[in-house]
């Protein structure tokens, strides 16, 4: 296999523990070691406790594995694979589906491996572009007509990186049925999903959509756990779990021991882990709502609606690649400009879950007023 660098894993591998603020960051503010052990029920602490650092399951642990399955309505414990990391399952699920005269279609702007993994299988890939005048949402009519008879898979990300985009019910519905009826598969990257800034805004899983729906979930996200490196597919599609499963044997084989016993702590009190996670993103945001009305001189917003990031635009004729680069070194505060996803413009990602926000807001809104004038 022959793929393009991960521009988004490059720039962070320069950047990421080398500045004061990551301003740009996906995940939410990581739970201390101690403050997650303490949530252990006693059956999660005597795993724990008696953990042997040896070989484990390669679909997952048993326990893991039906604990993911009930975040879901239909999904049974045996149609959950653990993966160490979302990315090992977007890599594993595009190479089962696609190969070489296959088509998918991914909306865009995306994180990277959704679309290069799909076309370093020899795939072709359209890009359903989101526009930030249309509030990034999907053109359902534009979707339909991308779908061509080769088309094998459709890609979403709900709630959508980098834009905080979320479908409303009747698009997603409608995304849905043109999968159907084109008889493909549809991925459904849903690593933000419990994110939702209203509740009342969360789609059904892709998983829970029917036979050819499958859903990428993880911990580093909506669970701020990053670290632990968890990550599964859960569908119903037992052919397509089978075949991962055998790609699998050539990638990690099966999952850190520690990690899926923390994952399982984890998701067994997942209502305190994604209270956490929500109040952090919302009193971030009422900071973030306060820096562009003030400065919509400057900068504009279409608002989020779920999802730990935001796409924000640099008015003005400074480059954002210059306008970062130069708050770097100002101000120790790093934002990913929309190049990193290739694209155009002046567009930048800009984190809501990093409890460092605040101070890291101020020194950004200190640089613009001093720069941009």
């Amino acid at each position: 296999m022959r793929i393009e660098d991960f521009e988004l894993e490059r720039f962070f591998a320069r950047y990421e523990f080398a500045v004061r603020h990551v301003l740009c960051a996906s995940d939410v503010e990581g739970w201390p070691m101690a403050d997650l052990l303490a949530l252990a029920d006693p059956e999660a602490a005597a795993l724990w406790h008696g953990l042997r650092l040896g070989y484990t399951e390669a679909p997952g642990h048993p326990l893991l594995r039906a604990e993911i399955a009930s975040l879901y309505e239909t999904i049974a414990a045996d149609e959950v694979l653990v993966f160490s990391g979302a990315e090992e399952a977007i890599f594993v699920a595009a190479n089962v589906l696609l190969g070489p005269g296959d088509h998918a279609i991914v909306v865009w702007p995306a994180y990277q491996s959704l679309h290069a993994v799909a076309r370093a299988t020899g795939a072709d890939v359209t890009l359903h572009e989101l526009h930030d005048s249309e509030g990034w949402a999907i053109d359902v009519d534009r979707l339909r007509a991308q779908v061509t008879p080769r088309t094998k898979l459709i890609v979403l990300n709900v709630p959508h990186n980098p834009t905080g985009n979320l479908p409303d019910a009747a698009t997603y519905r409608a995304v849905a049925e043109i999968a159907a009826n084109a008889g493909v598969h549809l991925l459904s990257d849903e690593v933000y999903r419990f994110l939702e800034l209203d509740p009342a805004d969360r789609l059904p899983a892709g998983a829970d959509l029917g036979a050819r729906g499958v859903s990428v979930g993880v911990m580093s996200k909506s669970f701020a756990l990053a670290g632990i490196r968890i990550g599964w597919l859960a569908t119903h599609d037992a052919r397509l779990l089978a075949s991962a499963a055998r790609f699998k044997d050539y990638t990690t084989i099966c999952a850190s021991a520690p990690a899926e016993i923390l994952a399982l702590i984890a998701l067994r009190e997942r209502d305190a882990v994604l209270a956490r996670s929500r109040r952090i993103i919302a009193d971030n945001l009422v900071l973030l709502d306060g820096f562009f009305e003030r400065q919509a001189r400057h900068f504009g917003w279409v608002r989020p609606a779920g999802g730990s990031v935001a796409f924000p635009l640099l008015r003005g004729s400074v480059p954002i690649e210059r306008f970062a680069e130069d708050l770097v070194e100002g101000e120790g505060v790093l934002l990913a400009p929309g190049s990193i996803f290739g694209h155009p413009g002046s567009h930048f990602r800009i984190g809501l879950g990093r409890t460092d926000l605040p101070v890291a807001l101020e020194r950004l809104e200190a640089f613009a007023d001093r720069t941009l004038g």
